[in-house]
């Protein structure tokens, strides 16, 4: 089962790659100073395995050119 689509377009940018991961990791700490180990135990997993998925496995999918414009003769006729 895959909790995170890294085939998703708004995974592109690594920037966002990296907040995802860094947010999860962040809130880890902050849960360990709460100490809370249930719930550090819990989002530091989350981070592991985001980072696995959106640093570590990342493969973007290919980009697809744009389809050149169709020279249609339906439209209007132009003298």
């Amino acid at each position: 089962m895959q909790l995170i689509d890294p085939s998703h377009p708004f995974y592109r940018p690594l920037w966002i790659r990296l907040l995802v991961v860094g947010s999860c990791t962040a809130w880890t700490a902050v849960e360990a100073y709460a100490r809370q180990p249930f719930w550090a135990v819990i989002t530091g997993a989350a981070a592991v395995y985001s980072a696995y998925m959106l640093l570590f496995t990342y493969k973007p999918a290919p980009e697809t050119p744009a389809a050149p414009p169709s020279s249609d003769s339906n439209g209007p006729e132009q003298p």
